[in-house]
């Protein structure tokens, strides 16, 4: 027995209530895939019963599990090639110079789902820019699912996973081969931890970040969620840092806290200091 379409709008409304994502209706047959494996150990044969449990029970562990198997998460190894070339240009060597006396530096890979995008910046420290081995460098990712943050912390990618958008030089560099499996150097693992973290609500364990990744993240919220999340990013950043979006993605349309800038083919933001 398949969903009726006033099962899918209650579905849509708990994700948006669970992570301010916005599923299209046209996409409503994600449902069925994703959230079998939910409904088999919470006791119910299928989706629309999944829904009858909801309804009946709004625990928040099952209210979350359904959001988190929803989330897009969509990546791969230094994914569209121009705001990593922009990082190497432009961005590093700048944060280098204006945190030199601190020696650290922060980045956070915000939705970062299995990883790749944390680690990519990881090995492009570790190639690019020897003079950071004494400092303290934190990469930090952070997803609404438990599930693809187990996958990014253990650092191991299959065939396919790493033939998208690594470099054959880095890979050999930076990987060691297990089975069927591809397994990062400890070297750039040990640059990055992930953790759980709703973008609406960031938690306050958080750093300060020079560098923020968001990219690809924000076309699945509304319009009032994104002025809310670009508030929550602003005040996790430092003042002189650099915030990366989508190719698709603009910031002006929600916010008057970034201001957009270009480098290296790519564009980037800077906070907005208001004093």
């Amino acid at each position: 027995m398949s969903c009726s379409e006033t099962d899918y709008a209650y579905l849509r409304k708990v994700v948006l209530e669970e992570s301010a994502s916005l599923i299209d209706p046209a996409r409503n047959l994600w449902f069925e895939g994703r959230l079998n494996p939910i409904a088999r150990p919470a006791v119910t044969q299928n989706v629309d019963g999944l829904v009858e449990l909801l309804r009946v029970d709004r625990t928040p562990h099952l209210q979350r599990a359904v959001a988190e198997a929803m989330t897009i998460n969509e990546t791969s190894f230094f994914r569209d090639a121009r705001p990593f070339d922009m990082l190497r240009s432009k961005a590093i060597p700048e944060l280098i110079r204006q945190n030199q006396a601190e020696r650290t530096l922060r980045v956070w890979s915000a939705a970062c789902a299995t990883g790749q995008e944390a680690y990519s910046v990881a090995m492009l420290l570790l190639e690019h820019f020897p003079e950071l081995k004494d400092w303290d460098v934190k990469i930090v990712g952070t997803d609404l699912s438990r599930t693809v943050l187990e996958v990014a912390r253990r650092g191991r990618y299959r065939r396919a996973e790493v033939n998208r958008g690594l470099p054959a030089k880095m890979l050999v560099k930076y990987f060691e081969r297990d089975g069927d499996e591809w397994e990062l150097s400890m070297q750039a693992r040990e640059l990055c931890e992930f953790q759980y973290a709703n973008l609406c609500a960031p938690p306050p364990t958080l750093p300060v970040f020079d560098l923020v990744l968001m990219r690809n993240v924000l076309l699945y919220f509304s319009e009032q969620d994104r002025s809310d999340v670009f508030a929550a990013v602003h005040r996790q950043m430092d003042p002189r840092g650099f915030l990366l979006l989508g190719n698709s993605e603009q910031a002006e349309d929600s916010t008057d806290q970034f201001e957009m800038e270009f480098a290296s083919e790519s564009y980037f933001y800077r906070p907005v200091v208001s004093y």
